[in-house]
């Protein structure tokens, strides 16, 4: 699966997309569900949160490890994904549908610096080697 060319990326495997309203929804890439295997736990942070660029700010818990996710850029925590606490695994079966929360980023201009899609590719091919 190609990252989707809509979205932003981080280093950390996070994806960022921009909403109509200017709210960012975040998820975690293809290639972090497919290292972390099936999902079992999400743990979204609290609506309202106060999140600096770069904040752990939740966890995904698969059969394998669990892994923070950081806040692409800072902002507040603005609506989480309930639909996760169920049902981790729409994470695994659609990772670039199953958003976890979304933000009200402090900058947009922010969002706007996070990597496009071709230079997540570059970080997840040099990973890969």
């Amino acid at each position: 699966m190609s990252n989707p060319s809509n979205l932003r990326y981080t280093a950390s495997h996070e994806w960022v997309k921009t909403e109509a309203d200017g709210t960012i929804s975040i998820g975690i890439t293809q290639h972090a569900q497919e290292l972390l295997g099936d999902m079992v736990f999400v743990e979204n942070p609290a609506v309202g949160r106060k999140l600096k660029a770069r904040e752990e700010c939740a966890v995904v818990e698969s059969v394998k490890a669990a892994a923070d996710v950081y806040a692409p850029v800072s902002g507040e925590v603005v609506a989480v994904n309930n639909e996760l606490d169920s049902a981790p695994e729409k994470i695994n079966a659609d990772p670039y549908g199953a958003w976890m929360f979304r933000m009200k980023p402090d900058n947009a201009a922010d969002v706007a610096a996070l990597m496009d899609a071709a230079a997540y590719q570059v970080v997840v091919d040099s990973e890969a080697h």
